[in-house]
Parts: C-alpha cells; structure tokens; sequence
C-alpha cells in the first residue's frame, strides 16, 4: 500500500490570503503579503516556527521563492 504525502492544497492556499502574522515584523499582516526577504530572514535563522503557522510560511516561502505567487492571485481577488 502507498503511503500518502500530504500536498499542497486549495485550502492551504486559500489560507495564505486570509490569515494573519500574529507576532514579529509583520504583526496582523495578511501572510500572502509579507516579504520574501522577511521568509528568506527566518529560513536562515532558526527555521519557521512548529505547527500549522510555520507550514504556512514554509509553504508561502516555496511559493515565493519559485515564482508562482500567480497562483494566490484568484485567491486574493475572491477574500
């Protein structure tokens, strides 16, 4: 049997354009919105934080660094 891995997600992409950075720099900035230099910053120091929030950052980092914030633009636009 093949183990499943999880992906990435509408709803872990609809999550990035409405949830909020709740400490830091960024404070109650919407996640979509916070610099690739701010990602990059905490990649090298230390790693995003456990849980679901540093999931989402990683992910946003991924994103970001890829090019393909196209792909949260219908997202924006809906929310």
């Amino acid at each position: 049997m093949q183990e499943e891995t999880p992906g990435l997600t509408p709803e872990i992409l609809q999550d990035l354009v409405v949830a909020k950075m709740p400490f830091g720099k960024y404070k109650d900035a919407i996640l979509c919105n916070i610099p690739v230099s701010y990602l990059e910053w905490m990649h090298r120091n230390g790693g995003f934080p456990k849980g679901k929030l540093g999931m989402q950052l990683a992910t946003l980092y991924e994103i970001k660094i890829n090019g393909l914030e196209d792909l949260l633009r219908p997202l924006k636009r809906k929310f």
